[in-house]
């Protein structure tokens, strides 16, 4: 089946940039809603904030730390959209194809996540280190 056949193009197109905005906005949105995991990496994000901030780090280390952020959010919502469309794809029937996809995305995420871990664990532990031993 064709989306086309029910679907004019235009109907589907981004007239404005505020149009656009508000498409993103409310995947954002939609992805915070749905997926557990997205509320799950808001949490470890606003906790690292705040580690942050008690902590004070430098201008270089907001800027990894932020860049593991906003990657980690990137790549689940990137990650639910692929599962979406496998799922609307395959009409919810097993595929080896569809699982395979859904697996790559989650992975991607997986790798993601462990660049945020060892991001965290690089500009927290010697601050850890030093409140804990003084140094």
């Amino acid at each position: 089946m064709d989306l086309r056949d029910n679907n004019s193009p235009k109907k589907w197109k981004n007239r404005t940039l505020v149009a656009s905005m508000e498409f993103a906005i409310t995947g954002i949105i939609t992805a915070f809603k749905e997926e557990r995991n997205m509320r799950k990496h808001m949490v470890s994000a606003i906790l690292a904030i705040i580690a942050g901030a008690v902590f004070r780090i430098s201008a270089i280390e907001w800027l990894f730390l932020l860049l593991a952020i906003f990657l980690v959010i990137t790549f689940e919502i990137i990650n639910s959209a692929i599962e979406n469309v496998v799922d609307l794809a395959s009409n919810y029937h097993f595929s080896m194809l569809a699982k395979n996809a859904k697996d790559m995305a989650a992975g991607a995420v997986l790798v993601i996540s462990g660049y945020a871990v060892l991001t965290g664990l690089i500009i927290f532990v010697p601050k850890i280190i030093a409140l804990i031993f003084g140094e």
